[in-house]
């Protein structure tokens, strides 16, 4: 638990560091290196052999071209390096027939896809949402989507302990518990109704924030997002630990001392980043 602790308390602080970068290409080039980095998890996780470096070098230059697609000149290339990529893979497995397994290369892609949605979420709110029109609001939802996150999991530890009876998914984690599902739903939506508030006034966004184009305050908003939020951080976990079962892991990796690698840390936000981004710049800045 100790070990836990300080790995939390230290990666808060990176995290703050993280954002003192976010209105620089700096920002992108670091959830670029987050999401190589789990990226590689994956690639390890499915015991790709040395041999096969190239099914996760040519996934570097691609996952960077994304993360800095914010720019102009980087956007123009992204659906023909795209068409390069999944060419690549077509032509890899026929090369490698019968030594590559079709099974693990698709799922590789598949998870990678996520993976590279799920950052790229990031990367849009600073696009979108740009710091001279909007203030630091692309912040705010950043933090609030780690919050729905990690918020959530943590309450729905403690609901889980204090009050789990019924397993939520047996098979797949069997610590879960539906009590700790529904105290995770909970605690996220007051989570992000408080942590909206706090923004609001300190930002002088109050006036903002209590109108949308649909006519809904935000607070109403986020309090539903909250509820999906939840519902969908869940399912990340769950998505992530069948994935771990099946390869025959616990831990996607080590990068996190008494927490595991980045996929261990960002599975609750997979499914979270890109659906709240949606929603917040469709409903909030169309």
């Amino acid at each position: 638990m100790k070990t836990r602790i300080i790995t939390a308390i230290v990666g808060i602080l990176v995290l703050i560091g993280v954002m003192f970068t976010f209105n620089t290409m700096v920002f992108n080039l670091v959830i670029a290196a987050i999401t190589l980095i789990a990226i590689h998890e994956i690639y390890s996780a499915l015991g790709f052999e040395k041999k096969d470096w190239l099914m996760y070098a040519v996934l570097v230059p691609y996952t960077l071209l994304v993360m800095l697609s914010s720019y102009s000149a980087m956007r123009k290339l992204v659906m023909p390096m795209s068409f390069v990529l999944v060419t690549f893979f077509a032509i890899y497995l026929v090369v490698r027939n019968g030594t590559i397994s079709y099974q693990k290369a698709s799922g590789l892609l598949v998870f990678s896809g996520i993976v590279i949605f799920c950052f790229y979420s990031f990367v849009l709110l600073k696009e979108r949402l740009p710091v001279e029109k909007y203030g630091y609001d692309a912040v705010f939802f950043i933090l609030l989507i780690l919050c729905f996150a990690w918020g959530g999991d943590t309450c729905a530890y403690f609901a889980g302990r204090a009050f789990g009876k019924h397993k939520l998914c047996p098979v797949v984690s069997p610590k879960k518990t539906v009590e700790g599902a529904i105290g995770g739903v909970l605690g996220t939506m007051v989570f992000g109704v408080v942590a909206t508030l706090i923004y609001s006034i300190a930002a002088n966004r109050m006036e903002a924030f209590t109108r949308s184009n649909i006519g809904v305050s935000m607070y109403v908003i986020i309090a539903l997002l909250g509820c999906i939020a939840a519902v969908l951080g869940i399912y990340g976990d769950l998505f992530a630990s069948v994935v771990k079962r099946q390869c025959g892991i616990k831990d996607y990796g080590t990068i996190f001392p008494g927490h595991g690698g980045i996929l261990d840390r960002f599975d609750s936000v997979m499914f979270i980043a890109p659906f709240v981004t949606m929603v917040i710049t469709a409903v909030f800045y169309a």
